[in-house]
C-alpha cells in the first residue's frame, strides 16, 4: 500500500508530543491491536503503518537533529 492508495478515513495527526510514535498507539482497542512497529513521522511528514494501513500524519515541530 503507497500512501496515494491509504484509507484516508484511517489518517491520524500526531504531534511533537506524540513522539517517538509507534502503532499501534496506546489508545487502539484490544481488537486492533498488532506488533508494534515506530514510525518516523518528523523526518517525512507522514508515515503509513505497514501492518493496518493507518496514515499519521506529523503536524508539528521537528525535534532538533532531524
Amino acid at each position: 500500500m503507497s500512501l496515494q492508495t491509504a484509507d484516508l478515513s484511517r489518517q491520524v495527526e500526531v504531534t511533537d508530543k506524540d513522539l517517538p510514535l509507534h502503532c499501534p498507539t496506546p489508545a487502539a482497542p484490544l481488537w486492533a491491536r498488532h506488533p508494534r512497529v515506530f514510525l518516523d513521522v518528523a523526518k517525512q511528514g507522514a508515515a503509513l503503518c505497514p501492518y493496518c494501513g493507518t496514515q499519521y500524519v506529523f503536524k508539528g515541530v521537528a525535534p532538533k537533529g532531524h
